[in-house]
């Protein structure tokens, strides 16, 4: 199960460090899912993310994704998992206060163990809350 919550958390540490093409990585096998959006395969994906969020003058989306209340169930046998969990999205840039959310969520997750590696085959994301995202979305985008 480490491997799988391992997983989880890379997502969050490339999206915070806006190395998109390692996030797209992710999903070359699986979808990514979002507001009714399915993308499959990192160029899709990289395309998206790059398109809606602000990569900032240091690189980076200066956010920090935080993952809890990770709940993961395996089938050993058939080589699957799922796994539920919450985001909360932080961030910090001039002009906002410091650190504060900006959104709120949740991830369902399904995973597939191939040749000994856990691999995402499908992650859906909901947003349940959003604050203040103009520094994180560009100009124009859903939260």
């Amino acid at each position: 199960m480490r491997e799988i919550e391992n997983l989880i958390v890379r997502y969050s540490h490339l999206v915070d460090d806006a190395r998109f093409h390692e996030f797209g990585a992710l999903f070359d096998e699986g979808d990514f899912v979002s507001g009714g959006t399915v993308l499959r395969g990192s160029e899709e994906i990289v395309n998206l993310i790059a398109s809606v969020l602000v990569v900032h003058d240091d690189g980076t989306l200066r956010t920090r994704h935080v993952t809890t209340n990770i709940l993961i169930e395996v089938d050993e046998e058939y080589d699957r998992a799922e796994a539920r969990s919450y985001y909360t999205i932080f961030q910090a840039v001039p002009g906002l206060l410091p650190f504060q959310p900006v959104a709120g969520g949740g991830y369902r997750d399904r995973f597939v163990r191939r040749d000994g590696t856990w691999r995402f085959a499908r992650r859906e994301i909901t947003i349940d809350f959003t604050g203040d995202t103009r520094y994180h979305l560009k100009q124009g985008q859903a939260a």
